[in-house]
């Protein structure tokens, strides 16, 4: 048995905890020919210039406004689905509901990005055009502050609510068959067999998965806004992880790009460690 564990252990060393040395990147002034042995140990400097960085709290400001969305409208969304599919007797429907919403998680970011430029498209696009049938202007989804938000949530829970559900009806299949029976016999109906059997049987998953979500709080979606968001929008659809890849990458700021990564590992552990110590006291159920 411990030989099973052995690959998943290497995994782990390889991927996960080697890379850590590269956080002594942080605190030195990095230079990619010199390497991090070579290059000058500057201590603090890179969070001070973090942390007094206006274009930084702009972006952090972002990652938590688009987080909070997130978590607000999408978290009970793959819920809902699945005790909704949980109360669909008719086999050959639910397999077909099931396929259509799993099929978005498998198209890739840049798919789904260039399939919504066309829908919204402020020339041509099918949104627009009914927007103008019914009287409205025209709007640039993508270059619009005041809209790519919530296109960016949109989009988000349009791919990923149905795949997530999976987690939930798994949960649901492992609820005792016989309480639903005993209740029934009790005439007790499907909704109040939903809330008071179904929706108690899946709480400890649910706790498990909003401690998880609490924990990237700061991950805001960088693949999804990469492929998305362009100067225009700057001001309100720069996160963390986009502005770690501008710097990184963009500008070859590879010490204050490790910064704001480490600040961003740092806080969701510690968000982790809240939202764990928080369930346990309010709902009596946590992960440790």
């Amino acid at each position: 048995m411990y030989l099973l564990l052995l690959p998943g252990i290497l995994f782990m060393l390889l991927f996960k905890y080697t890379p850590m040395y590269g956080v002594l990147i942080a605190f030195q002034d990095f230079n990619i020919f010199s390497g991090i042995g070579g290059s000058p140990w500057v201590g603090l400097k890179q969070f001070e210039k973090l942390f007094h960085s206006p274009e930084f709290l702009q972006v952090l400001v972002n990652t938590l406004l688009i987080s909070f969305y997130k978590i607000v409208l999408l978290f009970p969304l793959p819920i809902l689905i699945a005790l909704l599919l949980n109360e669909v007797r008719i086999l050959w429907f639910k397999k077909t509901v099931q396929t259509i919403v799993y099929l978005p998680h498998f198209l890739s970011w840049v798919i789904i990005t260039s399939l919504f430029v066309t829908i919204l498209s402020p020339s041509g696009g099918m949104v627009n055009e009914l927007i103008k049938m019914f009287g409205g202007s025209p709007i640039a989804f993508f270059t619009d502050n005041s809209v790519f938000r919530s296109l960016v949530v949109f989009t988000a829970g349009w791919k990923e609510s149905g795949w997530n559900a999976i987690i939930f009806i798994a949960a649901i299949s492992g609820i005792e068959q016989e309480q639903y029976e005993a209740a029934e016999i009790d005439g007790a109906g499907r909704i109040q067999r939903m809330l008071h059997i179904t929706l108690p049987g899946i709480l400890p998953t649910i706790v498990l998965m909003f401690i998880l979500r609490i924990g990237n709080v700061l991950e805001a979606g960088t693949e999804q806004i990469l492929t998305m968001y362009n100067p225009i929008v700057y001001a309100t659809g720069d996160v963390i992880g986009t502005y770690v890849y501008r710097m990184g990458l963009g500008k070859l700021d590879y010490s204050f790009s490790t910064a704001v990564g480490l600040f961003n590992s740092v806080v969701g552990f510690l968000l982790v460690i809240f939202g764990n110590q928080m369930s346990k006291k309010l709902v009596k159920r946590s992960i440790w």
